[in-house]
Parts: C-alpha cells; structure tokens; sequence
C-alpha cells in the first residue's frame, strides 16, 4: 500500500487523473476484495454535496447556518467570515459517536473507508406515492439478485429522489405539529449490511431514519455498531447503480459527531 511518502513523490509525476487514481488503488478497505474492486480511473467527478445556506432545510427547522463577514478585502486586505452552525446540517456525516457512548468521533474515522464502491439502491417510486417510505431487506435482495453481492467495504446509499425537493417545503415535509416524512432506511436493514461488512450508508434525505420515526432506530443500530452515515446527499440520480466509487470527504474535527464535508463520486 502507498504511505504518505509514496504519494508525495509519485504527485510529481502523475496527472490529475493519475492522482485521484492512486489514491483509489491505495486505499485499504475491509477486505481485500473490496480493495481490488475500487476503480482505477474515471471519466467523470459528479458532486454528491448540497451547496450549504441559511436557508437550507434543517431537521429541526433551525437556520443552517450564520455566515458573518469579519474581514473585507477593501477595508483590510483581504476577506474572512465566521461560520456558525450546528454538526448535522446541509450534506453531512454522522459519525458513529452521533448515537453511541462511545463510538469514534467523526476524526477517528479511518479515511481508508472514506473511498468506497457506492451500490446506490432506488426506491424513488416508491417514495412518489409514500412519503414515508423505507429501503427494506427485500429492497437488498433484489439489488443483489441483479448486480451481485454488495461488497464488502461498500457505501450502500438510498436513493429516493427527494433531493429534487431541497429548494421547498417539500424536503422537511413538516405539519404544524413538528411531525415531517419523508423516506430513510427501515431498521433491520442494518443488521443485513452489518452482515456484508458495508462501511456506510447514505440517503438524499434529512435522515437516515424515515422522517415519521419516533426512535432513531436505524441510526442506533447503525452507527451503534461502529459505522457512518451520509445525510442529504445530492444528485445520485446522475450516478449508474453500481461501479462507482465515492470519496466521502468528512471533516477532521476533534471529537466531533459529524459535520458537513464536500463528497463526490468518480465514474
């Protein structure tokens, strides 16, 4: 496996192409075979990251973010703001600490499984007719019955289109009471993907959760057991639903419990 070092002096020699490419090939992800299966090259980089605002959907309806301007180029020279927000907001990790006592914060994330095979698994119709609607072990099943076996050390992410609703209500879903609904991954999902060894899951929602439920039940099975979660992943429509590769770039915090970060996938 290339270090540091290795990298370091190959950067002068290799494209852009040719980097992003050693840093797949590099990557160590929990098996061997899901090491072999990253891809090499790519023609395409598609943003899975929802550009961050104040007005940007919160799950609980809070601004997103305070962008105030401290410094300005005219006045001093050159410009600075001071960013307010909360952990989970916008495109965003969860790290296993977000619903555990003691699992890793989002900088204890080993960044080998950052760099991921991406089984992206469509419920779309679904989620057009219910709302609230949940990726269930058939929806696997049948993924698998099709394109094999989930990898290892795989990112396995829903896909259900609400990402088309992030300019609207429609993306919280919220009633006058707090209640919202929107589609997320069905609890016992998760025990199925521990079992396949999966290093992540993302959904184009608010929530890994489905926005009626009342326990985090996924998130504490999820994360419980060690692994991360994308929230408000954007544009996994434009990626095939399998044979991509995403690089989740989630932020180094000390002891953080997520964050938002900038994620793209290589086709």
């Amino acid at each position: 496996m290339c270090n540091a070092c290795v990298m370091g002096h190959v950067a002068n020699r290799l494209g852009r192409r040719g980097i992003l490419a050693a840093i797949a090939a590099a990557a160590t992800l929990p098996t061997p075979a899901a090491a072999q299966s990253l891809r090499t090259s790519f023609t395409k980089v598609v943003d899975l990251t929802h550009t961050l605002h104040p007005n940007f959907p919160t799950y609980g309806g809070d601004p997103a973010i305070v962008i105030e301007k401290i410094k300005n180029f005219a006045t001093d020279g050159y410009n600075m703001n001071r960013l307010t927000y909360a952990e989970h907001v916008g495109t965003h990790f969860d790290a296993p600490a977000h619903f555990s006592a003691t699992g890793p914060t989002v900088d204890q994330l080993p960044v080998q499984h950052l760099v991921c095979p991406l089984a992206i698994i469509d419920i779309s119709a679904r989620a057009a007719t219910n709302a609230d609607g949940q990726l269930t072990p058939d929806d696997i099943t049948t993924y698998e019955k099709k394109y094999g076996r989930i990898q290892a050390g795989a990112c396995v992410a829903l896909r259900s289109g609400w990402d088309a609703n992030v300019a609207t209500p429609k993306f919280r879903n919220g009633t006058a009471s707090g209640a919202m609904a929107f589609p997320g991954f069905r609890p016992d999902v998760a025990q199925l993907l521990l079992t396949r060894n999966v290093a992540g899951v993302a959904v184009d929602t608010l929530s890994l959760d489905h926005g009626g439920s009342k326990d985090f039940a996924f998130h504490l099975a999820w994360l419980g057991a060690g692994r991360w979660g994308l929230e408000c992943a954007a544009n996994l429509g434009q990626l095939p639903v399998k044979g991509a590769t995403i690089i989740a770039g989630a932020p180094k915090i000390s002891g953080g419990t997520g964050g938002p970060g900038r994620v793209f996938a290589l086709v």
